[in-house]
């Protein structure tokens, strides 16, 4: 609510409240001004969750809770399958890697 106030611009608020209220009826006009903010709060709050329940906050609220569930089910599904089940290396095999007889110009016989 106040970021955008540095500690000079609410010191200067206050000095100013003070001068013009005064010492004697600061800590009433404090405690008057504490429980208006508390009922406008409440009466946010009220609003807000009579929104909600007009759109059916709740029913979407749980529809994503069950897309995300079914989303991380599905992540486990797809982890348990690779460990069961390795994908198709993207890697040559050991096979590949090894050099062909047939190519092969030096001759291991020599007469």
């Amino acid at each position: 609510m106040f970021s955008d106030f540095g500690s000079m611009e609410l010191m200067l608020i206050l000095l100013v409240t003070l001068l013009v209220i005064g010492p004697e009826r600061l800590p009433e006009a404090l405690r008057t001004l504490g429980l208006w903010m508390g009922r406008i709060s409440r009466s946010f709050s009220a609003m807000k969750v009579e929104l909600e329940q007009e759109i059916g906050m709740d029913d979407v609220r749980r529809q994503l809770h069950n897309e995300s569930v079914m989303s991380q089910m599905k992540q486990i599904e797809n982890d348990v399958k690779n460990t069961i089940q390795p994908p198709a290396a993207t890697s040559p095999s050991e096979g590949d890697n090894k050099p062909d007889s047939a190519d092969n110009s030096s001759p291991t016989n020599t007469p």
